[in-house]
């Protein structure tokens, strides 16, 4: 099984699995206590919080860990609008933010507050004039996120923090997906993210507040995590998530460009090999493992289950939304076509084995999800060198029939495809072939039936 759906959650790390084992032991005990075993504790929660203070870029009495990185948004977002209630209960949000921010939207809203939603552009990046013109006097907080989630567009950060700060008004930064790749730039105040977006055990939240920050925890507070964390803190899982978190970043330079190059050749050939694809998100300012695509005339749903029967884990419209499956409040913002979407996101060590499968198998399985769906998708598709004939439903000898057809427009070397779930083509083609004097190369397995490729060599 392919497993591609890392913008939920990344597998565990190995550095994370060792980091948590080695701290049951030593990190069990209360770590405000006196005694040896709270003070063994205490060095592991003093050097995990300094270790993530390092990474983030940031002071280590300013980074608290939290239950999740959802409560870490809740908590920065409710902790800064109460501590600027006398400035005002504006809040600032962008159209595409997950939805632990756009909930706190919502939740505050309810509440008698007001927010200005800011658009993004198709390729669902927001403008820093947005921001600029979306500021009020009654401004209490702005947020965005590092990066999107669902389609991977990196957000200009330092930009909106400029703006924000010339305005005195503090930028809540929603780091979740970036944070395993690098430090969030730009002069923002507070900053959220999540240790299972990076290879970290889940259930481990980071939460930074820089000093100087007008913050008010809300809700009930006691001595731990400076009061904005309350509870006994999960000590080996924030060892392993910190341990996580270094590891990954020490791996980001050189496993970001391999990702870049497997998710660009994604970008670059799925609309080669299906018909009336779109591929959304920045073409460059993007995360490096995550592509997103919609393919008219399918629904996600079914596509997904394709997929998953093909063996591989992929995510179908808004990670946030998806067991709803409703269309995706991201696509939505940006325009885009939200039809049969697939986001494709890489876990550091993906094999590029398993991204040219997926290629293999995904122009099949589309094919599959529109003919049930009486879609009229074209029976061919063309890309360089290589054309596909859909035959699947069709007996023989029709894929022959088909395949005569269509072979002439297929240069000297090029492949043609035949998808046919009919037994009598594994005999009928090759013996093709061989009257026509072209190269019968083999059989592969499909979605549905088999594949049955054929070279022409003159």
């Amino acid at each position: 099984m392919a497993y591609f759906d890392a913008a939920s959650a990344a597998p565990l790390h190995p550095v994370a699995r060792q980091a948590l084992l080695a701290s049951l032991d030593d990190g069990w005990a209360d770590p405000a206590r006196l005694y040896r075993e709270g003070r063994k504790a205490r060095m592991l929660l003093d050097a995990a919080r300094e270790a993530a203070a390092e990474a983030v870029g940031c002071r280590a009495d300013e980074v608290v860990f939290t239950p999740s990185g959802t409560r870490a948004v809740h908590t920065g977002i409710a902790g800064a609008l109460a501590g600027r209630r006398r400035v005002g209960r504006h809040l600032i949000v962008s159209a595409v933010e997950h939805s632990s921010v756009l909930h706190s939207a919502e939740a505050w809203e309810a509440d008698g507050g007001t927010v200005t939603r800011v658009a993004v552009n198709r390729a669902g990046a927001v403008d820093p004039s947005g921001y600029a013109e979306a500021l009020r006097a009654d401004t209490a907080l702005a947020c965005l996120q590092s990066a999107n989630h669902e389609v991977g567009t990196e957000q200009p950060v330092a930009e909106v923090a400029e703006v924000c700060r010339a305005a005195g008004v503090p930028l809540l930064v929603d780091a979740a997906q970036s944070l395993g790749w690098g430090p969030v730039g730009g002069d923002w105040s507070l900053l959220a993210a999540s240790a299972h977006k990076w290879g970290g055990p889940s259930g481990v939240g980071l939460l930074v507040v820089r000093k100087g920050v007008r913050f008010a925890a809300q809700g009930p507070v006691d001595e731990r995590e400076s009061g904005r964390a309350p509870g006994f803190e999960n000590i080996p899982a924030v060892v392993a998530a910190v341990a996580s978190l270094r590891a990954v970043r020490a791996e980001a330079a050189r496993e970001a460009v391999r990702l870049r190059e497997l998710t660009e050749r994604i970008r670059a050939r799925v609309p080669e090999l299906v018909p009336d694809v779109e591929v959304v998100g920045d073409a460059g300012r993007r995360l490096p493992g995550i592509v997103t695509f919609s393919c008219l005339y399918v629904d996600g749903e079914a596509l997904l289950h394709e997929l998953d029967r093909a063996g591989f884990s992929v995510s179908s419209g808004s990670s946030c939304t998806s067991s709803t499956l409703t269309p995706s409040h991201v696509l939505k913002a940006m325009g885009v076509l939200s039809e049969g979407n697939v986001r494709v996101s890489l876990p550091p060590g993906t094999a590029e084995e398993d991204v040219e499968r997926f290629l293999q198998v995904l122009p099949g399985a589309v094919a599959g999800v529109r003919e049930k769906l009486g879609a009229p998708a074209p029976a061919t598709a063309v890309r360089a060198g290589e054309l596909l004939v859909d035959s699947l439903g069709k007996r023989c000898p029709i894929p022959v029939i088909e395949l005569a057809k269509v072979f002439g427009e297929v240069p000297v070397g090029g492949l043609v495809r035949v998808l046919s779930d009919d037994e009598a083509a594994r005999l009928d083609i090759p013996a093709w072939c061989q009257m026509r004097g072209q190269e019968y190369v083999g059989e592969e397995p499909a979605e549905r039936g088999a594949a049955y490729l054929v070279r022409r060599v003159g």
